[in-house]
């Protein structure tokens, strides 16, 4: 993870978007350090990291460019290009520019970052966050979540294919993971998914994930989906702090 003289710096709490990064870095094996944000206390709408997001939403990175001034980065996607157009030349979780395989890693990685990350994200928030049960919302996202992930289970049935993209394990999978591992927590049951269930342990497995998965803190969520009374817990403690953030945003978009 740390390495001392390192130019990169993560911006990042514990969640599917945040660690698609961190496994990343793990995966390139390039030295980072870590900042941790606790959103939880809105930290992430503090000036000093609007200047790196002006979104106001983790992850974010920054790395001294090729002119030596410092770049920001900001939504997932854009910075796991970044990281492997920049460092991965030897094309470890990436294939070349301007081949088949780069493109198709790409129709992957925004079909995470425009589909399956905001439709489960929605699915968590109507689940588990929202002031009251709405069922039609509920259902809508749930239901979009399965259709979008069994795409990918057939996507992997074909050809047996072990990974997104090729043979290998790409910034489309990585992309992915997170968010895949969590499925429970939208009440998404995996193992109706075998490929995509398979395709899940399979990356698991890898050293990269498993240590860039408990970045900046350990990565419980299977451990918090066998404890109901615990989720139901942790799902109450968040959706205080988060309607309390929705609110506030909303007063500062109406000034």
């Amino acid at each position: 993870m740390a390495a001392q003289g390192s130019d990169i710096v993560l911006y990042t709490t514990q969640t599917p978007n945040g660690i698609k990064i961190s496994i990343t870095l793990e995966e390139l094996g390039l030295p980072y350090k870590v900042e941790k944000i606790d959103i939880s206390k809105n930290t992430q709408k503090e000036d000093w990291f609007l200047a790196i997001n002006p979104n106001g939403r983790i992850p974010a990175l920054t790395d001294k460019f090729t002119d030596g001034k410092t770049v920001n980065l900001f939504e997932s996607g854009s910075i796991m290009q970044y990281l492997v157009e920049r460092y991965d030349t030897e094309h470890k979780i990436s294939y070349p520019k301007g081949t088949r395989e780069y493109y198709d890693t790409n129709n992957w990685l925004f079909y995470q970052n425009a589909g399956v990350g905001p439709m489960q994200g929605q699915a968590n928030h109507f689940g588990r966050y929202a002031p009251e049960r709405i069922e039609y919302g509920v259902s809508r996202y749930v239901n979009e979540t399965r259709r979008l992930y069994s795409v990918i289970d057939k996507h992997l049935a074909s050809d047996k294919r072990p990974y997104l993209v090729g043979d290998k394990c790409t910034i489309a999978d990585i992309a992915h993971w997170g968010w895949v591992a969590a499925a429970g927590w939208a009440g998404i049951e995996i193992d109706d998914f075998p490929n995509l269930k398979a395709w899940e342990e399979r990356m698991a497995e890898r050293s990269g994930v498993e240590k860039g998965r408990h970045v900046p803190d350990p990565h419980k969520i299977k451990e918090l989906l066998k404890d109901k009374a615990r989720m139901e817990k942790s799902a109450a403690d968040a959706r205080k702090w988060i309607q309390a953030g929705m609110k506030a945003d909303g007063e500062k978009s109406g000034k």
